[in-house]
């Protein structure tokens, strides 16, 4: 039997959460990489230190408005999925 995998498995999104990656239900692989592709359009990485993230508006919804870090926030984003 294949073992379920967390990151396969589509989960729902916050309103806050779909503004920024597109309307769920999405996987959190999905999640994770459209929140990325958000993050380098928008060019939000901190030029000097790019493990730093500085939100815009839709992200800072998500994230909170302080710069984070890319560790910190993933576990942010997870909270908007369900």
């Amino acid at each position: 039997m294949a073992k379920n995998n967390a990151l396969q498995k589509p989960v729902t999104l916050s309103p806050q959460l779909e503004a920024v990656v597109g309307k769920g239900p999405m996987t959190r692989a999905q999640v994770t990489s459209k929140v990325w592709e958000h993050i380098k359009a928008n060019n939000l990485q901190d030029s000097k230190d790019k493990r730093m993230i500085n939100p815009d508006a839709k992200l800072g919804a998500v994230i909170g408005n302080d710069q984070i870090s890319m560790f910190k926030m993933t576990a942010a984003v997870s909270k908007h999925l369900s």
